[in-house]
């Protein structure tokens, strides 16, 4: 029916995909190992980045295993120009960007490696227009977790289909997504990036100075999230059923 959500298959993943779990785990503890063994300076700079890299591997990988129609990439290719251009039009106010609001809305309409896939995407392509640099993997990362995890609570029935209550949990969502895992995630990177041994006062320094960014980008994701929410999913959804995607 039209206003019916739907995801990617649910079930467990296969076994190849489970391997390749284990594989990226094997290669990340031999990464840490070597690092701490022949990197003694530079290690977490250098380590952090190639652990991010191996995290999203098994993400595109899973996409690329659900045999995407070309209808699909298309939808998913205007979330993510609509994630681009959201975050350009907001340029000259920091954090305020409804790139989260866009990337929770595309994980829970099209599914979570979709939600993946629409979030690392979104922030590769307009760092082409905001910089480039050792930060776009996190980015990419943490916009992409963020997608993948607003799939998981469709999956798990935790969005209504009653608009005023799928609307509340997906604020709720949306402001802990940014406030702790963009947040959380991006800061860390500062640490790990810009200091070659962080200490606890590091730690404590860096989150302070940016928690004020923090609360505006919180704010920024629940007012997009509020205005766009609905609307934005009913339009996808009758995308959906008219052409058949995402089913």
């Amino acid at each position: 029916m039209p206003g019916q959500l739907k995801s990617d298959n649910p079930g467990k993943y296969p076994i190849k995909t489970a391997l390749l779990w284990s594989g990226v785990a094997l290669v990340a503890i031999l990464t840490m190992a070597g690092g701490m063994i022949f990197l003694d300076d530079r290690k977490y700079y250098f380590i952090s980045l190639l652990l991010i890299f191996y995290a999203m591997i098994p993400f595109f990988v899973r996409f690329e295993g659900r045999k995407p129609q070309s209808r699909e990439v298309v939808i998913l290719a205007v979330m993510v120009a609509i994630g681009v251009a959201g975050r350009a039009a907001f340029f000259m106010v920091p954090q305020f960007k409804p790139v989260v609001a866009i990337v929770v809305i595309a994980g829970v309409c099209l599914g979570k490696e979709s939600g993946f896939l629409v979030g690392a995407m979104t922030a590769f392509v307009s760092n082409f227009i905001f910089g480039q640099g050792p930060w776009t993997p996190w980015q990419m990362f943490c916009f992409g977790l963020i997608g993948f995890l607003a799939g998981l609570l469709f999956e798990k029935n935790l969005v209504r289909k009653a608009p005023g209550k799928r609307r509340l949990i997906l604020c709720l969502y949306g402001a802990f997504a940014a406030f702790f895992i963009y947040g959380g995630i991006i800061d860390l990177w500062t640490i790990l990036g810009m200091t070659a041994q962080p200490v606890w006062e590091t730690f404590l320094l860096v989150y302070t100075v940016a928690l004020p960014f923090n609360l505006i980008h919180t704010i920024a994701t629940v007012f997009f999230l509020y205005l766009i929410a609905n609307p934005m999913i009913n339009k996808l959804e009758r995308v959906k059923l008219k052409y058949g995607a995402f089913r």
